[in-house]
């Protein structure tokens, strides 16, 4: 068994939560640098967490040519992801940990999945709320085949897509074994997300179809239905999987519901930890036990992988330009010389009147904007 070593960069709050995940796994894992632009920053992390004579740095570059990691981790905004993995390439590491979405158009996720390919870089993308005990609970259920032969996946996230709609795509294709989309079609509309440091539309309305015959239905955005009470606000959020016998459902907040053979045809619902408990349920540690057990084993390919995460980039990319070109979009979208969506939605879209959205910030459960 290896123990990789490993430079993280941004130390932020999802950055201190992926040095967590590291040093739960110390067989697996040394850290040999840290990095962020704020030093006091730097230097509360590195003694919070016993890393205080690990070597330090403000530049990422520094960072990687004093340490020569096997694994580079960074958590920074999208924008600057496919410099940090050209970065990586420069400075021969042979993995990488970022954080979802993996950039802001189609042709740099593109970009960054070449040269993993073309380097021997094996790269993951955090879509870990898989990891939480009720959508683990979800995925045994359809495995053990409690809801018969699985029909359709819905897929409805109060945060925009940027934001939740990663994830919710990436555990759509989990729940449904890998299988990959064939087409997409979809509706956009609103701008004021446009803005936010991870753009999209205000509300996204999609359908798919899968190779396996399985239709999806994705909602991202302020008009997908609020489950639950008003503390969750617009992290609201709801995987739902009907099959010829049952269904099930669970949401990253905790929340769940049966209907199955096994419960009798009767719903049962309960509670889980939910992602909001990340520092009580450390489901960082198994997504980089996984990623350990990949680098250790070609074979162990990481359930995050830097493909699927393409890939489910690609069907929200798909439903995007479906909407704005009134057509249906096949996949894999093939020719990406094209302006990029984003751009081209901010020219496009215009505002929604009166209408009102709730605005997720990550922290304040709910904030009202017009």
């Amino acid at each position: 068994m290896h123990q990789y070593t490993v430079a993280v960069m941004g130390l932020g709050v999802r950055g201190k939560i992926h040095i967590h995940g590291l040093l739960e796994n110390p067989e697996r894992y040394r850290i040999v640098g840290l990095c962020d632009i704020n030093e006091e920053v730097l230097k509360k992390v590195a003694q919070d967490n016993g890393l205080a004579d690990v070597p330090q740095f403000t530049d990422a570059e520094a960072m990687l040519s004093a340490t020569r990691p096997e694994i580079f981790v960074f958590v920074v905004a999208p924008e600057m992801r496919l410099n940090l993995v050209e970065l990586g390439v420069k400075y021969g590491v042979k993995g990488i940990s970022l954080e979802k979405p993996m950039a802001e158009s189609l042709q740099e996720a593109k970009a960054m999945v070449d040269l993993c390919h073309e380097n021997g870089i094996k790269a993951v993308v955090c879509h870990q709320q898989k990891y939480l005990s009720q959508m683990r609970a979800l995925k045994k259920r359809i495995e053990d085949g409690e809801i018969g032969e699985v029909r359709k996946i819905h897929v409805e996230c109060q945060a925009w897509f940027s934001q939740l709609g990663t994830h919710y795509v990436d555990y759509l294709l989990w729940a449904n074994g890998g299988h990959r989309a064939k087409w997409v079609c979809g509706h956009v509309h609103g701008p004021i997300c446009l803005d936010d440091n991870h753009p999209a539309p205000d509300y996204l309305l999609g359908t798919l179809e899968l190779e396996n015959g399985v239709h999806g239905y994705v909602e991202c955005g302020y008009l997908a239905e609020a489950h639950n009470p008003p503390e969750y606000g617009s992290s609201d959020n709801r995987l739902t999987v009907y099959g010829s016998e049952g269904y099930v459902y669970a949401e990253t907040d905790g929340f769940w519901g049966a209907c199955t053979k096994a419960t009798g045809g009767r719903l049962v619902t309960g509670k889980d930890p939910g992602w909001r408990n990340h520092q009580q349920i450390p489901i960082q540690t198994p997504y980089y036990t996984e990623f350990a057990d990949w680098m250790d084993d070609d074979k162990k390919v990481h359930s995050c992988n830097i493909d699927t995460a393409y890939h489910g980039y690609e069907i929200l990319e798909g439903m995007c330009l479906s909407a704005l070109n009134q057509t249906r979009v096949d996949l894999p979208i093939g020719d990406l010389a094209y302006e990029p969506v984003i751009a081209r939605m901010r020219r496009e879209l215009k505002p929604c009147g009166s209408s009102k959205m709730y605005i997720y910030d990550g922290k304040t459960p709910r904030k009202e904007r017009d």
